[in-house]
């Protein structure tokens, strides 16, 4: 039977971001909140990454926005009830290279400046901390209160409290149709459902570009299915997150012993329905990078491989910030491989947007406007590994 229901917000996608949403419109702004996912909460990119919850080797003008989710990772276990195993092991980036070595000492000095303190490790502190390492690493840079956490567990418990706190949400809910008109938007669903509110939040990632050409904007969007692994448990040796210093690779280990591995090579997954197939050939490649970072990985069995469906923009960074053509909409989409640690706090933010039209946190670089005008922020550092 259809039927028709009324929100102060309407929010197009149950990833992390817009799970995050959900729980803050309620939480801090006291607004009615409807939640529609295609799926199920937290089944795309926000289930399927590596779970880096890490800030160096952002764009430069993220870190404001990596900062305050920092804080908001913290808090997990009082804003969620749980700390989702995250785990603030720190993060190390390898050079094998001197001009990547040179890289990752630019950024630590840029970093600074923007209130992020990297730690510069020689070969020899390297070799002396880390002795399971491939001895041919010439440095590398480090930031201690990075980690990981595991993301099927991240994404349901922002959406279990958000509901707990009387969000609505709708999982296998396809949106079909969204119009706009002074009164408002008005979603129709696969279901027969019509959703009314004055605002509305595009968290839908892979999915984001379609509803911002609706609204006559858009992005240059490709999809691309990372393609993860985990391996037996192992005795416990890795401590932080690691990975390649020119981004092709990284891995970390969960307290089970599991090494989580991934980066630099892609699967082809669809959109519609969704779906993306680990390649065995890329995998196999793949494992070869990560023993090149940790030789002693050799002859470890992995149990499980997988891959997911991720927005890239062709700029490398994301889209988000308000409509350019449409009052009352905020998109927050493309996060191109790196958006679980910004997770909470994009939320937070697009939040802040719907409820007062303004963030104390800037996000100008990131608007979709750019795509209309000669980018300004092109050829930054910014990576793909979360």
């Amino acid at each position: 039977m259809s039927r028709t229901e009324r929100f102060d917000a309407i929010i197009v996608g149950g990833g992390l971001m817009g799970a995050s949403a959900a729980l803050h419109l309620r939480k801090f702004h006291g607004m009615s909140v409807a939640v529609l996912e295609r799926g199920y909460i937290g089944a795309q990119a926000s289930g399927v990454n590596f779970g880096h919850v890490r800030r160096q080797g952002r764009f430069l003008p993220q870190l404001p926005l990596a900062h305050r989710s920092r804080r908001l990772w913290s808090a997990l276990p009082e804003l969620v009830g749980h700390h989702c195993e995250f785990i603030p092991s720190g993060s190390l980036k390898l050079a094998f290279a001197e001009d990547e070595m040179d890289k990752l000492l630019a950024y630590a000095r840029e970093a600074k400046h923007w209130g992020l303190e990297i730690e510069v490790l020689g070969a020899d502190a390297l070799r002396a901390e880390y002795p399971w390492l491939n001895p041919d690493v010439l440095g590398g840079t480090r930031v201690s209160e990075d980690g990981h956490a595991n993301p099927r567990l991240v994404t349901p418990a922002f959406g279990r409290t958000a509901q707990a706190l009387g969000a609505v949400v709708r999982e296998s809910c396809e949106v079909l149709s969204i119009d706009h008109d002074p009164a408002g938007f008005r979603v129709q669903t696969a279901g027969g459902e019509t959703y009314l509110a004055p605002r509305l939040l595009n968290t839908a990632g892979a999915w984001g570009n379609r509803i911002a050409a609706w609204f006559g904007e858009a992005a240059p969007l490709e999809i691309k299915g990372p393609l993860m692994a985990v391996t037996e448990p192992l005795p416990y040796f890795l401590g932080p997150a690691l990975g390649s210093g020119n981004g092709p690779c990284y891995l970390r280990q969960v307290q089970r012993g599991n090494v989580v591995w991934g980066g630099g090579r892609w699967s082809q997954p669809q959109l519609d329905p969704p779906r993306a197939q680990a390649d065995p050939e890329h995998l196999t490649r793949q494992f070869e990078d990560i023993v090149r970072l940790v030789p002693a990985l050799r002859g470890a069995q992995v149990i499980r491989t997988w891959s997911g469906v991720e927005g890239y923009v062709a700029d490398g960074i994301p889209v988000m910030g308000p409509s350019a053509t449409t009052p009352g909409l905020f998109h927050a989409y493309g996060f191109c491989g790196h958006g679980f640690q910004l997770g909470p706090a994009v939320g937070a933010v697009a939040a802040e947007y719907l409820a007062n039209g303004q963030s104390e946190t800037p996000i100008e670089p990131f608007s979709i406007t750019r795509f209309s005008e000669t980018p300004a922020n092109a050829g930054e550092v910014h990576e793909h590994d979360d």
